[in-house]
């Protein structure tokens, strides 16, 4: 588990663009108990409960759990009391995601040109700089779809992005639950005083037994029937994105069910966010499900996240009881020939994975002129058939795995009807 993945390069230079993205700053969950489920991602996909702002730390309305793993960081929000938004959105919608964010250079002239683009404030969402000692973060936010917000994230000094990465605390009122004493210095994080056994426990297992996952690969967004046009015009105008890829439901259907979907990318391609709506079909697709059971409110479906190595970071999430879709058989019986025919054609040479350990462990191959990929979807996280992971590995396919599509819908309707939602 050496090679290192290839992420987008951004130039950290002052840009003169103010929606210049430079990476995912982190993804906020809104949870019913921050606590519990911060052991759950560690236990099942190996995050490290790196660190926590609580009623220890100051925080008197909501605990924050900041998890991280490679350059992925979920900071995992609940209320504490029944007022908060995170409580209400939680008991409303379940467990699941409210903020993407993103690292900019200057988070107010951000949500300035967002706001001039058409964008519409988040409650409470107006710039606001929180400093100490040590640093300072400015944060401004604006709505997308649903309830969920997209916040610019600005940061200076011990809390510039760059220390972040080396494991320096994420914010004021934060605090480390471990790590080396020299990041804590960085910021005056101070001692570990009363960090429970238990974290510190899974934190090291999880250190010696990495799953591997490097970064966020791509966040997928469902929304209603008839909007997703309206959505990507809202992508292409407020945060100046464009279409990257397009999927009709002549590439996404089954017998039973169909969605179309469009891929949003920025500027520089580092944020992907495909945007998917159901389509008309003789059952339920997987967006309308998620629809019904979100409480009729677009959201993010699923998260995927990247490995450079598919093989180990699946062995290593199954032997922790992460639940994945099962595939037919049938599906090995016809994937190689297409895939290599696909890579040859193209000057490429075919997959190199070990195909029994591939299909053993009920991983999707597809290819295009670039190169391939390797991936594979977990059932839902939770009871509500709502949010889900997808774990990817890119070998020069920038694509989202369409030879897959039919197959992947056969098994998610599979799982639908078990549910009794197809």
């Amino acid at each position: 588990m050496t090679t290192a993945i290839n992420q987008p390069k951004v130039d950290l230079q002052r840009s003169t663009d103010p929606l210049q993205l430079i990476d995912v700053d982190h993804v906020r969950f809104h949870v019913g108990n921050a606590k519990q489920a911060a052991f759950f991602y560690a236990h099942c996909f190996g995050f490290q409960i790196e660190q926590v702002c609580d009623l220890t730390t100051g925080s008197r309305d909501a605990a924050h759990y900041l998890l991280t793993q490679g350059n992925i960081r979920f900071l995992l929000t609940s209320g504490l009391s029944t007022e908060h938004p995170a409580a209400l959105e939680a008991a409303m919608y379940g467990d699941g995601v409210k903020d993407v964010a993103f690292t900019v250079f200057d988070a107010e002239k951000a949500y300035d040109r967002a706001i001039k683009n058409g964008a519409t404030p988040a409650p409470g969402g107006e710039p606001r700089t929180v400093r100490d000692e040590h640093g300072a973060i400015t944060t401004a936010s604006i709505r997308t779809y649903g309830k969920c917000i997209h916040t610019f994230v600005s940061r200076g000094g011990g809390y510039d992005l760059v220390n972040v990465k080396k494991g320096g605390v994420f914010a004021p009122r934060f605090k480390r639950l471990e790590g080396s004493h020299d990041a804590c210095d960085a910021t005056g994080c101070g001692p570990q005083s009363g960090v429970g056994s238990s974290i510190l426990s899974i934190n090291e297992y999880n250190r010696k037994n990495p799953c591997g996952l490097k970064y966020v690969d791509h966040l997928v967004g469902n929304v209603e029937m008839g909007k997703m046009n309206y959505w990507v015009k809202f992508y292409e105008d407020v945060l100046e994105f464009s279409m990257f890829k397009h999927f009709d439901d002549a590439d996404i259907s089954t017998e039973y069910s169909a969605l179309m979907s469009k891929v949003m990318a920025s500027g520089n391609n580092l944020i992907k966010m495909p945007i998917n709506e159901p389509a008309e079909g003789k059952k339920k697709s997987q967006v309308q499900e998620y629809l019904d059971w979100h409480n009729n409110t677009p959201g993010v479906q699923h998260l995927a996240l990247r490995t450079d190595d598919e093989l180990y970071s699946i062995a290593a999430l199954r032997a922790r009881g992460v639940d994945f879709l099962s595939l037919p058989d049938a599906y090995y019986e016809q994937v190689w020939a297409r895939v290599n025919k696909m890579l040859t054609d193209h000057g490429h040479t075919p997959v190199k994975e070990d195909h029994q350990k591939v299909r053993d462990l009920g991983i999707l191959v597809d290819a295009d002129d670039e190169g391939y990929l390797l991936q594979l979807f977990t059932k839902p996280l939770q009871d509500r058939p709502t949010l889900f992971f997808e774990i990817i590995c890119r070998r020069g396919s920038q694509s989202f795995g369409k030879g897959n599509f039919k197959a992947l819908f056969e098994a998610l309707e599979i799982e639908q009807e078990k549910r009794g939602n197809l």
